[in-house]
């Protein structure tokens, strides 16, 4: 008599989706491992695009063969029904004669965004008709993600940024249970209007530059002010308090959530300039605001991270969440030794919620040990039969690279040209980290201008980030850590003043890349090929786009950008396109 054939179980198929917000994005899971994840703009080219992430799901089901019906859970990156929470705290408002204005409108907006995502599950449902889906706090997202993402067994898990449903800061100690089974636990948290998201966004759009995009760009300019001009306003602003940190309603307005609504009171206006038009000059107020806005941000962020290490006992340190961009107070965080070491997600913002919702969903189910996710940052889609035709771009001519493409790219960089790299998967997060990467050598004289100016099209006071092989970091870099997805901020050492000056900012660090050869073996053999030809191992690395355009996560997005500025030429999966 014949055993009988053991029954196939269906796989566990997690689809986490990052909807109808801004950097909308999806993370796939089949039995646990991370089959992909890609951000809806690297493929739409609509930048922080908040719609859907059709083109994101579809290539993720297409690379796993399979469709739709096969999802058997999505977990989507909010729980509507927290934002409710909101509601109570708001009446109070009305109580007090500075909040009273905006009390019932703020109660109403949040009432009104907890129905809204009501009806975007019953959509999701109508999407996924044979799959439950699964509403994830937001900030619960966030924490499992950057733990997931650090590989580590144990850690403080800090999460900054502007609103997740109510909350804006939480602190969890987490831990593997066992491995492939991260599990956190929250200790604390702080609910909006104590949100320093909001307070940097307030101060950006106030500044001249887009809210929710351009942060960096105050960041950058900050380099160049006084913080001394605007220090006191600031600790009037956003006091710092046991528990962590408030924001002054008299200065930046309590939230609703419309765009009506400014963030800035007058009074804040008055205490520092009027608002900027996006097209005026640059003055030395503007910097100045900028510059303040910095350090008070540095000051809340070193407050939360010794509240992380006192709450968890934790000697490592994962940081997510929107603030976790800001690379000038995580490399403070780390230039304080409050943590052994610190570790940051290549997509801390909402986009990377989309691994979290997943992740979480799938440790819910109770299934097997989740995998892929730990220092992986290469998830999105790859071209590797791109098609040869031009036709659409005259002028531009192509040819396959013949040998070590490695040593070609090198050689390339080696003479002064300025090279889109465009090669394997699409990274995940805000970064171009070596795959959809501009590079440059550090060493040709107005290297930085040039880009700006014919390349980049941006301000002229913005740095560009090294990337240096790991072996010899710290020949030019004190941060005393690597940084692979390039979210540090690091002091650099007097070797690199003398050689490399071109990627030093205004106040003395760089966002720091170290490229190991388990990471990204390609660029590895670039750096030491770069370093055969010049000394120098180091490069300077820039996402391939120009400014208000998304990374280019497509051949033909690449093609544009090579077409449409100061390129000198593309390296397209094996093919040298030049102009």
């Amino acid at each position: 008599m014949n055993a009988p054939t053991p029954r196939r179980l269906a796989p566990a198929v997690v689809l986490g989706l990052c909807s109808y917000t801004h950097d909308s994005a999806a993370a796939l899971l089949v039995d646990g491992e991370l089959v992909g994840f890609v951000e809806e703009e690297r493929l739409s080219q609509v930048k922080h695009t908040r719609t859907y992430p059709a083109k994101a799901v579809n290539w993720l089901l297409g690379q796993a063969g399979m469709t739709a019906d096969d999802v058997k859970v999505v977990g989507y990156n909010f729980h509507g029904l927290r934002y409710l929470a909101a509601v109570p705290g708001s009446v109070s408002m009305l109580f007090s004669a500075t909040t009273r204005g905006r009390a019932l409108p703020r109660a109403g907006s949040f009432t009104k965004i907890a129905a809204r995502a009501v009806r975007r599950a019953v959509t999701l449902q109508r999407m996924f008709p044979g799959a439950r889906i699964d509403a994830i706090a937001h900030h619960r997202a966030h924490q499992l993600y950057a733990f997931a993402a650090s590989g580590w067994e144990d850690a403080a898990v800090l999460i900054v940024d502007s609103l997740g449903e109510t909350q804006t800061t939480t602190i969890a100690a987490a831990r593997q249970r066992a491995p492939g089974r991260p599990q956190v636990r929250p200790v604390h948290a702080l609910h909006d209007p104590a949100s320093l998201g909001y307070a940097y966004g307030a101060v950006t759009e106030h500044l001249g530059w887009r809210r929710g995009d351009e942060e960096g760009t105050v960041m950058a300019l900050a380099a160049l002010g006084d913080p001394a001009r605007f220090r006191n306003l600031f600790e009037v602003a956003i006091p710092l308090t046991r528990d962590g940190f408030a924001l002054n309603p008299s200065l930046f307005l309590v939230r609703v959530l419309s765009s009506g609504y400014p963030r800035l009171s007058p009074r804040f206006a008055a205490a520092t300039c009027p608002p900027r038009d996006s097209h005026a000059p640059i003055e030395q107020v503007h910097r100045d605001l900028a510059a303040a806005l910095q350090e008070r941000t540095d000051t809340v962020m070193l407050h939360l991270a010794r509240l992380a290490r006192a709450r968890t006992r934790a000697r490592r340190l994962c940081v997510g969440g929107g603030v976790a961009t800001n690379c000038v107070s995580i490399g403070r965080i780390i230039d304080a030794q409050i943590f052994d070491e610190v570790s940051v997600p290549p997509a801390p913002g909402d986009a990377g919620t989309a691994i979290g919702a997943a992740a979480a969903t799938y440790l819910d189910l109770g299934a097997g040990p989740l995998s892929g996710v730990a220092g992986t940052c290469y998830l999105g889609p790859s071209f590797p039969d791109i098609e040869r035709d031009l036709s659409a771009w005259p002028g531009l001519t192509s040819r396959p690279v013949h040998g070590d493409e490695a040593e070609f790219l090198a050689e390339q960089l080696a003479s002064g040209r300025i090279v889109g790299l465009f090669r394997g998967r699409v990274e995940a997060g805000p970064r171009a980290l070596g795959a959809r990467s501009i590079l440059a050598s550090p060493l040709e004289a107005g290297v930085v201008d040039r880009l700006n100016a014919t390349v980049k099209f941006r301000e002229p006071f913005r740095p560009f980030a090294p990337m240096v092989s790991v072996e010899r970091a710290a020949d030019y870099f004190t941060l005393g850590q690597e940084a692979p997805f390039m979210s540090m901020a690091s002091g650099v050492t007097e070797l690199a003043w003398q050689q490399i000056p071109s990627i030093v900012h205004a106040n003395g660090t760089a966002r720091l890349q170290t490229v190991s050869k388990e990471g990204n073996p390609f660029m590895h053999a670039v750096l030491e090929a770069f370093a055969r030809r010049t000394g120098v191992p180091v490069l300077i690395n820039t996402s391939l786009n120009v400014k208000g355009k998304p990374i280019c996560g497509t051949p033909a997005m690449a093609l544009d950008c090579l077409a449409s500025s100061g390129l000198d030429g593309l390296l397209l999966e094996g093919r040298w396109v030049s102009k």
